[in-house]
């Protein structure tokens, strides 16, 4: 014992210290248990109010249904009523006629037939008293029917103009739809009369030159005819190529009329060998940048921005796919083409 008290009395107590992170602990877990329960509080409470509407949204769309099931069953019921009067009102009809042949049969009997004729007078006047509340009903449900059919026929009407105007409608947008495939066709057919009337002004001022081609509505110009290998700067010859370019476009801007949005586009294309230049990254880059240097040289010449368009397509549309010199020059390339805007 002696021993176990003087460990105690040289070594350090641990315990108090546990006790406290143990207490901590379970403080903590208690508390994230009271959020999560207040958490779930709220998210349950949100869930049920959205289900009661829910349910009373549901409970109203089937009150309408039951008013619209009630009133076609009334209109059953008032049919039903009118005719059943119809029918009352037809025997007692009858029964009258018939009481007033007895009557009329039993007028000279005598006085023993005096009172039977009192009596049969009093019944005929009860009949008429329920005849008369029978055609009051009847006229009562007359009229309610001829207001129904009255509702019915206006809803049948709005119906039909709704339908009238929906075809009306249609019939507007398919004649609007004509005419402008019309009016597009006239302007396709236009512009490609210009487009070869500046093709054959085209093909006359640059003459059969092998590094020009004709690729269906395309112009095609080897790069070479414009640009040092990995530049973008215009060489002077063709700076020459596109002064004869301006002049055409210069002349087909003052005939093609205003309202036919034509635009010529000029394409920038490379080879697929990636470029080996610190003034452009990519292929896209430099096919960018030489489509823009022909652009704005045609702009210094005159040609009216709004009708030019520089495009880039790097190395992504070549003409010929094969791994040779010959196709890399076919590749590398501007091409211009007449197009809508």
């Amino acid at each position: 014992m002696a021993l176990a008290r003087a460990r105690r009395e040289s070594g350090f107590n641990y315990w108090p210290g546990f006790v406290d992170a143990l207490s901590t602990l379970v403080l903590s877990i208690v508390f994230l248990l009271s959020v999560f329960l207040v958490v779930q509080f709220f998210l349950s409470q949100e869930v049920t109010g959205k289900d009661k509407a829910l349910e009373q949204l549901t409970a109203k769309i089937a009150q309408l249904n039951d008013l619209l099931s009630l009133e076609k069953l009334g209109k059953l019921n008032l049919d039903d009523q009118v005719s059943q009067l119809r029918a009352g009102l037809a025997s007692a009809e009858t029964e009258r006629d018939r009481i007033k042949g007895l009557y009329e049969g039993l007028a000279g009997a005598g006085s023993d037939a005096a009172g039977r004729a009192n009596q049969l007078n009093k019944a005929l006047d009860s009949e008429k008293q329920v005849s008369s509340r029978a055609l009051a009903q009847i006229e009562v449900l007359t009229q309610q029917i001829s207001a129904l059919r009255r509702q019915l026929a206006a809803l049948e009407e709005a119906l039909d103009a709704s339908e009238k105007r929906d075809k009306e409608s249609q019939s507007k947008i398919a004649d609007l739809g004509q005419r402008l495939n019309v009016a597009l066709a006239q302007r396709v057919q236009e512009l490609s009369r210009y487009r070869s009337e500046f093709f054959g002004r085209l093909r006359a001022i640059l003459g059969n030159r092998p590094d020009i081609r004709i690729v269906g509505d395309r112009f095609v110009f080897q790069s070479e005819v414009f640009f040092d290998t990995g530049q973008a700067q215009l060489l002077p010859e063709g700076r020459a190529e596109l002064d004869k370019l301006a002049a055409a476009l210069t002349d087909l801007d003052q005939q093609i009329p205003r309202e036919i949005g034509w635009v010529l586009r000029v394409d920038g294309h490379t080879d697929v060998r990636p470029i080996a230049s610190p003034l452009f990254k990519s292929n896209w880059e430099l096919s960018s940048a030489r489509a823009i240097s022909v652009v704005q040289y045609l702009i210094s010449l005159g040609v009216p921005a709004q009708r030019l368009v520089a495009a880039g397509f790097a190395e992504f549309q070549p003409l010929d796919m094969a791994a040779t010199e010959d196709a890399y020059k076919r590749n590398r390339r501007i091409e211009l083409k007449l197009t809508e805007r």
